[in-house]
């Protein structure tokens, strides 16, 4: 009888019907939706959707900073704040931005969502979607970076309260970019800026 470290160790499961790694690659690839593996918001990998929303190409993006997405280091700063506070349980997120493509620089608003693969470290690891609503929503007003974060927020349905609390700033303060906003696309009420916001 062999020795048992002579025993050649069994499979746990049948090679044959195990998952083909080369499918989970295609799926990633071909996924109509823009997808990001990051770590600590380093692009480590993109599949094609988002070399089409951003207009880059891979040398672009892989191994870059997420800064290179964002219209302002503002912005970028201040997302990467609210993503460590706002995490569910589970180490999701998800909202709505003006972001910046690569090619061109054009500014666009972009629905995204992901998941921290570590919910207590939110920017160790982490898996991202990016979908480009720009065929329905547009950037026609010229908006500084804080004006488009209070826009998207007002998109969502918060209160001043609410967005102050978000923002860490203070609610007076809100109203006051809530007036500049209502000025610059010519709304006068809330409900009306939400409405042109979202239809561009």
């Amino acid at each position: 009888m062999p020795a048992p470290d002579a025993i050649p160790a069994q499979p746990l499961t049948d090679p044959a019907s195990a998952p083909d790694p080369a499918h989970y690659r295609t799926a990633f690839d071909l996924a109509p939706i823009g997808l990001v593996l990051s770590r600590q918001r380093t692009i480590i990998d993109c599949n094609q959707q988002v070399l089409a929303v951003f207009r880059a190409s891979r040398d672009q993006l892989i191994g870059q900073s997420f800064e290179v997405l964002y219209p302002s280091t503002d912005e970028f700063r201040r997302t990467g704040e609210r993503i460590v506070a706002s995490l569910d349980g589970h180490g999701r997120y998800a909202d709505e931005r003006v972001m910046k493509r690569v090619g061109g620089g054009e500014l666009f608003w972009c629905h995204v969502s992901g998941r921290a693969l570590d919910p207590a470290h939110p920017h160790a690891s982490g898996i991202w979607a990016f979908e480009d609503l720009s065929a329905h929503r547009q950037v026609k007003a010229e908006l500084t970076p804080r004006e488009r974060e209070i826009a998207a927020l007002l998109i969502e349905g918060l209160t001043s309260k609410q967005v102050g609390k978000r923002l860490q700033i203070s609610p007076r303060t809100v109203d006051v970019y809530r007036a500049r906003l209502m000025r610059k696309y010519e709304a006068a009420t809330t409900a009306e800026l939400v409405h042109k916001l979202l239809s561009g």
